[in-house]
């Protein structure tokens, strides 16, 4: 497995022009002499599936910026085990949370499809925050979002179902990522089983129970790593509506 490292040569900017997406929230409003600032310290980096954005106690050298396709972020849990703590998709951040503690990733976060992703150096990105308090205010925001999904992803774990946990993964998916088609509510992401139990805090033998039962009671389909939802309101009734990760851009 390949490791996508700031220190490996990296393309000077040149995926802004051709953005489809809009950049993070958090640069929103920001001036057309701030962009001048930041547009010459920003990094293109293009990334296949599977690689390694950065690892788990790595120094933190800067931010990052999903333009094209989804990282996961997650942490070791212990020896084979993960727990994927978000997904994120075009014009989302990360790394952000070790911008200001000047200490090392505590996760780490890998593409689960080609992607490209934005680096902006630490002390280019701390220039901005500085001289644009709007910034700062925006990240204040995110990180408070994040602390109170988190709080309640902690609650869920300790106290739902494993359907209930699987159910609504399913359905944050479909929101976040998915798309309609003529077969079903397709929840726009390829997750292996194992990633899947990742998220939903169970193992992966669980995961695939809970799967075909699903499937049995004709809830979802199965299309090799696809997954549709068939019938969107048994979904939503067996899901709690605890939100198990967060989109940073809201709609």
């Amino acid at each position: 497995m390949r490791e996508a490292s700031v220190r490996r040569p990296i393309k000077r900017l040149d995926a802004c022009d051709e953005c489809e997406v809009g950049c993070s929230y958090v640069f929103r409003g920001l001036p057309a002499e701030a962009w001048s600032e930041l547009r010459p310290a920003m990094r293109s980096m293009d990334l296949a599936a599977g690689e390694t954005v950065f690892h788990e106690g790595m120094p933190a050298f800067g931010l990052y910026i999903v333009c094209k396709g989804k990282v996961k972020v997650a942490k070791h849990t212990r020896a084979t085990h993960s727990q994927i703590l978000k997904l994120l998709g075009p014009g989302e951040i990360l790394g952000e949370k070790t911008l200001f503690d000047r200490e090392t990733y505590t996760c780490y976060a890998k593409t689960l499809e080609p992607s490209r992703l934005i680096f902006i150096p630490k002390d280019d990105f701390l220039a901005i925050v500085r001289k644009y308090p709007d910034v700062a205010l925006r990240l204040v925001e995110k990180l408070s979002r994040e602390g109170k999904v988190f709080g309640e992803k902690l609650v869920e774990i300790t106290s739902r179902s494993a359907k209930e946990r699987v159910a609504r993964v399913l359905v944050e998916l479909y929101h976040a990522f998915g798309k309609e088609t003529s077969s079903g509510l397709d929840i726009g992401v390829e997750l292996p089983r194992t990633e899947l139990a990742e998220m939903a805090g169970l193992t992966t033998e669980t995961a695939i129970r809970v799967l075909s039962d699903l499937k049995d009671r004709e809830i979802i389909a199965l299309d090799g790593p696809r997954i549709l939802i068939l019938k969107m309101e048994n979904m939503r009734h067996l899901a709690h509506p605890f939100r198990t990760f967060l989109r940073e851009n809201l709609a």
